[in-house]
């Protein structure tokens, strides 16, 4: 998400591209008998290649504008369709899902299907990341209350009921249990569950509010099991993955507590969420080669903020090896509005736009 607030209005349409897939076609996707990365039901190669979808360009969540606004969700879908995309990472909200810690919200739920319908219809795959808590006066203050099992209970309910909305739509890829989930070092005061803010967002949340004597990597496997549980318990086909910072590995220095070796045996995949920075692209392809634990590695989030734009199109190229695709960001503005604005950073946006979906790696088209 680091990119997603500095650079204004990611991606957007490139007429001419034809799409991927209609909703007739959409097959289900599974991980391959590899395990280096997935495939169709058919058996046939698919490599996630899109966008994240978290927020419009005023930096209005999904949930602030799908209802009175929905055209625009539609028109920003159509676009992602005929930019050549196949997968959109969309961010659900706890706050504006959960009623209570075992209630769901069915105007919520009812919507989210609305969109579960319009991404079958444009042939798109969906990366459903949950728990969201970006906006904190969105956060119900009876959630900051709980303590750490009643959390993790009404985040349980809030998985189950999205995951029963969804079980039959193979226009989900995966659920996402959380955005950048950290287990902290030490004790952190009652309902501090929120990372520091980035641009008035909070993308990193805490699991825990107190390890006590128990190990940070031991806490993250118990937290992803119970939330895995929960959504197996009516969804047992959907894919299964969690988005990690790049820091999440076991070494010296900042880490988040979820090392990949030690807490990713109940998921599907690997997500990580990795930003080259320019001079360092060996340092970057070194970092991502960490997260391979023999599942297939998605790069769940990108973009060139900290690099030039040839050094994150070579950083894709080699990529290839470790990784089985990559997301980046779109939030509705096209290459046309981002040129006209005369702004730098909106010509840089709109370069990458523009180049991004060039870089695509062989994928599923035609199955």
């Amino acid at each position: 998400m680091r990119a997603a607030l500095i650079v204004v209005g990611l991606l957007g349409i490139v007429t001419g591209v034809p799409p991927v897939t209609t909703a007739a076609e959409l097959p289900w996707i599974k991980v391959a008998s590899d395990q280096r990365g997935f495939v169709t039901e058919t058996g046939k190669p698919f490599v996630p290649w899109g966008v994240n979808y978290d927020h419009d360009d005023s930096g209005r969540l999904l949930e602030d504008y799908w209802v009175d606004d929905w055209e625009r969700v539609a028109e920003d879908f159509a676009e992602m369709r005929d930019f050549g995309f196949n997968i959109v990472r969309v961010h659900l909200q706890f706050g504006k899902f959960m009623n209570s810690a075992t209630e769901a919200n069915p105007d919520s739920l009812r919507q989210w299907r609305r969109l579960l319908d319009l991404a079958e219809r444009e042939g798109l795959y969906l990366d459903v990341t949950g728990l969201g808590c970006y906006h904190k006066a969105d956060v119900p203050a009876w959630y900051d209350a709980l303590e750490e099992a009643g959390r993790w209970s009404a985040q349980a309910h809030f998985w189950k009921a999205v995951a029963t909305a969804s079980q039959h739509s193979s226009a989900v890829f995966c659920y996402d249990l959380m955005n950048e989930p950290v287990v902290p070092g030490g004790q952190r005061a009652s309902g501090d569950w929120l990372g520091p803010p980035f641009a008035g967002k909070h993308f990193v949340q805490m699991i825990t509010l107190d390890p006590a004597e128990r190990s940070r990597p031991e806490i993250a496997r118990q937290w992803i099991q119970s939330l895995v549980q929960a959504i197996r318990e009516v969804d047992r086909r959907h894919l299964i993955t969690v988005g990690l910072v790049d820091w999440s590995l076991d070494r010296p220095g900042l880490t988040s507590g979820f090392v990949p070796q030690q807490v990713t045996e109940e998921l599907d995949f690997v997500a990580v969420h990795l930003y080259p920075r320019s001079g360092q692209l060996d340092e970057a392809l070194e970092t991502l080669k960490q997260f391979q634990i023999g599942k297939p590695l998605i790069i769940e989030e990108t973009f060139p903020l900290g690099c030039q734009l040839d050094e994150m199109a070579t950083f894709l190229d080699r990529a290839r090896e470790p990784a089985a695709g990559v997301i980046s960001f779109y939030w509705g503005r096209t290459p046309a509005e981002l040129e006209m604005s005369g702004k730098l950073v909106d010509g840089v946006v709109r370069a990458w736009l523009l180049r991004f979906p060039e870089l695509k790696w062989p994928s599923n088209e035609g199955s």
